[in-house]
């Protein structure tokens, strides 16, 4: 099953590249067009960085047993 990321990766180049068009395509120069694509890329990969960052998932790490040893056997 495709997780957050796999989307998050997936939306960055069909943002530059849809967005763009769709801009070209009701009149937008592509001079302009490329940066506001690009913009919106940019804001997709800082929110998977800074938003939802890759560590904040994680669980917190287990507690020792009161200091008592286990035996190998």
């Amino acid at each position: 099953m495709a997780q957050y990321y796999d989307y998050i990766l997936g939306l960055i180049p069909l943002a530059l590249g849809g967005i763009t068009t769709l801009l070209v395509a009701f009149g937008v120069s592509l001079t302009l067009a490329v940066p506001l694509a690009a913009a919106v890329a940019v804001a997709l990969i800082g929110h998977g960085l800074f938003v939802r960052s890759p560590g904040a998932d994680t669980q917190p790490a287990p507690q020792p047993n009161g200091g008592s040893l286990n035996s190998a056997e």
